[in-house]
């Protein structure tokens, strides 16, 4: 593990960041534990993070991945994750699935491991999806010997790092609408997740060490019939206090993340949230997604509907309905769907630039050694400078798929396409 000295990202690019947290950096450098990374937001303190690659060049290793999934790497203590569904051979099982999650060994790609932890049968009704989803596609969550995997209403599940499961909880049942997508997130000894389907809505929580439903909040009731979304909730720190921010369809919720108890919401006009909530600068930043997205900069409440007092700015300027947004420094980024990138004051919605990058996006960008790196659907990855000038350092192209988001340690991005997982940066071995 590098020592703290040697990170060269400056505290100024990081500067929303608690000074507690950059402390672990060398941490933070080397393990990516859940989507988004170990921050949920998306920033990365690796250093040597490769910035041009093809499909031939600059790849350190390229191992395949059984099945579909788009479910996002997460790396911890040299090993890569990720869940995967597949299709039954069978034509009497036709359209079953095995739901297997996966383990890589970073260095040198090598499968270490695979475990069955679901069937899916192909006649449940819940297994029906959106032609771009996939029946594995929330990210898993790696805690020390932990790992906890999520298919939405098909289950949730413990598995140690050996691969061996722990416990599985599959009482959960609602109708999903387009298939699973939201990822969990870890609270002290709490696993959270929202279940947004088109029948049901609520928040819950499991214990982490018997998978046993701890506490379950429905959602608020609202008056659009497209009450489904798929979106991963955020931990901040308000005032001292921990919050559960978690959007759904028409509004935004804040939770006490040790009962489930609502504390305020944000209303507005959406359903089917994809993106992942960022929080910076003392605001919330949140894409209200279909059918017209806006990106909302939101003050924390404390009690009730603060729709009409506490939103500070919004846009609909090529707001993502998939994509989260990134926070670095001052400067907010984000890409719609249709390729076109921006750069704003996080504090104010000034736009500094706007730039068509041409494809389509719903792997969320990151930050990483001073760039932020946009990946297309088509495999395309654009590599900016961080700051107020747009300035393209690199296009890279990889040639198949890529809807996941990519993880990042020193040296290294680690990116899932339709088939492979690939590790960029050619020099796997010396950086282990």
């Amino acid at each position: 593990m590098q020592c703290l000295s040697k990170l060269h990202v400056r505290r100024s690019q990081l500067g929303w960041l608690p000074a507690a947290l950059l402390l672990l950096s060398p941490l933070l450098a080397e393990d990516w534990t859940e989507f988004r990374g170990p921050n949920g937001q998306g920033i990365s303190t690796a250093r040597s993070v490769p910035r041009e690659w093809s499909g031939d060049r600059n790849i350190a290793w390229k191992a395949e991945v059984p099945g579909e999934g788009w479910s996002s790497p997460v790396l911890a203590a040299g090993r890569i994750y990720l869940t995967a569904a597949v299709a039954s051979e069978s034509a009497e099982n036709s359209g079953d699935r095995q739901l297997l999650v996966l383990c890589y060994d970073a260095s040198s790609g090598k499968q270490l491991w695979s475990t069955q932890v679901f069937q899916q049968a192909g006649t449940d009704s819940r297994t029906k999806i959106h032609q771009k989803n996939s029946h594995a596609s929330p990210t898993p969550i790696v805690h020390g010997d932990q790992l906890f995997v999520h298919f939405g209403t098909i289950g949730t599940a413990c598995l140690s790092t050996a691969g061996k499961v722990l416990w599985r909880n599959e009482e959960l049942v609602f109708q999903p609408v387009h298939g699973n997508g939201g990822s969990p997130v870890l609270f002290e000894d709490l696993l959270i997740f929202s279940c947004d389907g088109g029948d049901l809505q609520f928040v819950v929580a499991l214990d982490t060490k018997s998978g046993a439903v701890r506490w379950k909040t429905n959602r608020p009731e609202v008056p659009n019939p497209k009450k489904f979304s798929f979106c991963t909730p955020l931990i901040v720190e308000i005032e001292g206090k921990p919050q559960l921010i978690s959007p759904a369809a028409d509004c935004v919720v804040s939770y006490d993340p040790r009962s489930g108890e609502q504390l305020w919401f944000v209303r507005y006009a959406g359903y089917s949230v994809i993106p992942r909530p960022v929080h910076a600068h003392g605001l919330i930043f949140v894409s209200t997604s279909y059918d017209r997205p806006q990106l909302l900069a939101i003050a924390p409440g404390t009690a009730g509907d603060v729709t009409e007092t506490n939103i500070r700015w919004s846009t609909s300027q090529g707001a993502p309905h998939t994509a989260s947004v990134l926070v670095v420094a001052d400067e907010l980024y984000f890409v719609s769907d249709n390729g076109i990138a921006h750069c704003v004051d996080a504090r104010t919605g000034e736009v500094h630039w706007r730039e068509r990058l041409g494809g389509n996006y719903s792997a969320s960008p990151v930050f990483a050694d001073g760039a932020v790196y946009f990946q297309s659907e088509q495999g395309e990855t654009h590599v900016v400078q961080a700051g107020r000038e747009y300035v393209n350092l690199a296009t890279n192209v990889l040639p198949e798929n890529t809807l996941a988001s990519p993880a990042v340690q020193d040296g290294a991005l680690f990116i899932r396409s339709a088939g492979y997982l690939y590790r960029i940066g050619a020099t796997a071995g010396a950086r282990e």
